[in-house]
């Protein structure tokens, strides 16, 4: 759980890092929308192959990036356990008696398990090269025009950059509690389910009441430094769109438009 990376962001010296917050948000997007284009192997080859060039280009180890992956093991096999046992069509890869094992269940395991590694890649890339700050920044310009209708562009960003700020810090304090819980002689790995299911609630009421305490201090901090929403502001930092930013962006609808085109095909 340590090793939980969504959310932290990477100082380094990258193209990507320098883009624009706007532009990257805007790829990503684009991005999770092709992914969800039926495309077949060869669209998800090509998506594969963009955010491996986006990988190298932001100087991120590729192991750092799959680490975040860790936390949806137990659903992928969750996955595939029910689609085993619901998919029966294809061609029957394994019998023992009344168990088969059909080869659609597996593909289509496959291509939930490649669509959540992608995304998480994609979300992973974007919390790592942009400072949460920048993060609220972009976000907040990407929505201004919707201010006209009174949408509250600024809180919306600022609930998001705090969202994804804080998933580290939680991540951190649920492992500290677990190590207290482990020294206390909670066993969170053996016993009964009655037992199993004592322990993880001795895990979540301290760590719901840690979330709420860092909830309250941060509403006393912003509030005693005279936060106001609603305030207009003028901004150190002016966004401004660069070559590699244009570069990305067409990039990224070239390929939303490729696999819209292979999904037309098929």
């Amino acid at each position: 759980m340590g090793n939980f990376t969504l959310g932290s962001y990477v100082p380094m010296d990258s193209v990507i890092h320098k883009m624009d917050p706007r532009s990257k948000i805007i790829i990503m997007l684009l991005l999770m929308i092709s992914i969800f284009i039926p495309s077949g192997i060869m669209g998800y080859i090509l998506i594969g192959l963009f955010i491996f060039v986006i990988l190298k280009l932001s100087k991120l180890n590729v192991k750092y990036v799959l680490r975040s992956m860790k936390p949806m093991m137990f659903m992928m096999v969750f996955l595939f356990v029910i689609n085993v046992f619901v998919i029966k069509t294809g061609v029957p890869w394994i019998k023992l008696g009344w168990f088969s094992i059909y080869s659609d269940a597996v593909y289509q395991t496959l291509y939930i398990v490649v669509r959540l590694l992608f995304m998480i890649m994609i979300t992973t890339i974007l919390t790592s090269t942009t400072k949460p700050l920048d993060l609220t920044l972009g976000i907040e310009k990407l929505l201004k025009p919707l201010e006209k209708i009174k949408f509250p562009s600024h809180v919306i960003a600022m609930m998001i950059s705090i969202a994804l700020r804080f998933i580290p810090t939680l991540i951190e304090e649920t492992q500290r509690i677990m190590n207290a819980q482990a020294s206390r002689g909670v066993d969170l790995d053996n016993g009964s389910l009655k037992e199993k299911l004592m322990a993880i609630l001795s895990l979540i009421v301290p760590l719901f009441i840690s979330a709420f305490d860092r909830a309250d201090q941060l509403a006393n901090a912003m509030e005693a430094r005279g936060y106001n929403p609603n305030a207009t502001r003028t901004r150190y930092k002016v966004l401004k769109f660069s070559t590699m930013d244009f570069v990305g962006l067409f990039s990224s609808c070239l390929l939303l438009i490729v696999n819209i085109a292979i999904a037309y095909i098929l």
